[in-house]
């Protein structure tokens, strides 16, 4: 997939690794492939090294071997596009930007975690980490973005919004998902199927690349389902292992584990962390992470679904819906400097993302598709919040409903309605 230059849609992103490199000798973004990294970064580097262009891949590499600095010669800020496919560049950056001693020398872009080495330095001081993912529906142009996240924490009132996004065009939104080489494609059919063809450049190709050791593309696709089917759940390994021996009864939990693995390395799964709070109870506090892929189209691909088969089975639609939402809220609160995570206690209490600023502040957000889960959505809040220890830590900057609705405002007792097409960072 290419990404047009002439194409290309402003993203979160930008201003997060403006500031980075003023602040920083080099930056690395992260995340999956195809979510625009290497586009984000052409539209501020001055000169660029295509790591993976065959026409230069073997010279590139014989220099990496002799003599890495020659890679870093060109006009600052300098992209790396790919560059851990010669992991010997990580030190040579981080050599060189100490001994230039400027900031904003070098942009490094990576689809796969690499293998660390012995010798290779942490980077700590000199190069700055951020990850990419993929579009939300903001960056889209789906969100009105009338209700801003940074508002809502400063505790600004008086908001009001109105979603132009249909539940139709949530399910379709879901099936193409944030791809920025999808994002103007209108032809369902050809949206599903950009999805598709990357999970199965994932199945078939990337994930025995990550680590030299070939894996079987069919329990890939059926590690990839069974992750799919148990999408914004707190799954175990265990579950997903026994939801697959139906066919397989050879697997192992090691193999599971390893095909895990990978697929994290590929920045395919991004699973949703717990919070751990301070309690006025001494509720025990569930620690287990929520499954989660890097984008909701990855599941919809993998399970066959489209939007009309996501009408039929609301359950999976309301699933789904989840990981959208806590895609976008990602983006969003990664550009404020927060973290999202989840909640859930022994009581069953359980909130669907908990974003909390670096400096402590946090909201609480349930996600609820449709209107008529709003009011039960809106009390477990309350009591969730009543349950927190604000003698220890910040009282909650926001409660939120984060729905599918149509209209945006606050309600009298303060918690806050929020369509996911009114939402923005």
């Amino acid at each position: 997939m290419i990404e047009l230059k002439n194409k290309y849609l402003p993203r979160i992103a930008d201003a997060k690794l403006a500031l980075a490199l003023k602040a920083m000798g080099a930056v690395l973004i992260e995340g999956p492939k195809w979510c625009g990294k290497t586009s984000t970064a052409e539209r501020i580097a001055k000169s660029v090294l295509y790591m993976q262009d065959p026409d230069t891949f073997e010279e590139n590499m014989l220099k990496a071997k002799t003599k890495p600095s020659l890679l870093l010669e060109g006009e600052t800020p300098r992209l790396l596009d790919e560059w851990q496919v010669a992991p010997v560049l990580w030190n040579a950056v981080r050599f060189a930007v100490d001994k230039r001693q400027e900031m904003g020398q070098f942009i490094l872009t990576g689809s796969v975690v690499p293998t660390r080495t012995e010798d290779m330095h942490s980077g700590t001081g000199r190069i700055s980490r951020m990850k990419m993912r993929t579009m939300s529906l903001f960056e889209s142009g789906e969100s009105s973005g009338e209700i801003s996240l940074r508002d809502i924490f400063d505790g600004k009132t008086e908001m009001f919004g109105k979603s132009k996004v249909s539940l139709e065009q949530v399910a379709f939104a879901l099936t193409r998902g944030g791809w920025p080489a999808a994002i103007n494609e209108r032809n369902e059919i050809l949206a599903i199927k950009k999805a598709s063809d990357y999970c199965e450049a994932i199945i078939n190709e990337d994930i025995s690349r990550i680590d030299n050791v070939e894996k079987s593309p069919d329990r890939v696709r059926r590690l990839m389902r069974s992750l799919s089917r148990n999408i914004s759940s707190e799954a175990s390994t265990t579950t997903i292992l026994k939801d697959m021996q139906a066919n397989d009864e050879s697997l192992s939990q090691v193999t599971i584990d390893q095909y895990i693995n990978a697929l994290k390395m590929l920045y395919v799964i991004d699973d949703l962390p717990a919070w751990s709070p301070r309690l006025r109870s001494k509720t025990a506090i569930r620690t287990t992470a929520k499954r989660h892929f890097s984008d909701p189209s990855i599941a919809t691909a993998t399970l066959g679904a489209t939007t009309s088969r996501l009408f039929d089975d609301f359950s999976t639609f309301g699933l789904l819906f989840e990981a959208l939402c806590i895609r976008d809220l990602r983006i969003y609160a990664d550009s404020l400097n927060a973290d999202v995570y989840h909640y859930r206690d022994a009581k069953g209490i359980e909130v669907d993302a908990i974003i909390q600023m670096h400096d402590g502040c946090w909201g609480a957000v349930e996600v609820k598709m449709g209107a008529g889960d709003i009011e039960e959505a809106v009390q477990n809040l309350i009591n969730f919040k009543a349950n927190i220890d604000t003698d220890n830590m910040h009282d909650p900057s926001f409660l939120m409903v984060l729905t599918a609705t149509e209209t945006a405002f606050q309600m009298e007792n303060g918690v806050w309605v929020v369509p996911i097409g009114c939402l923005k960072n």
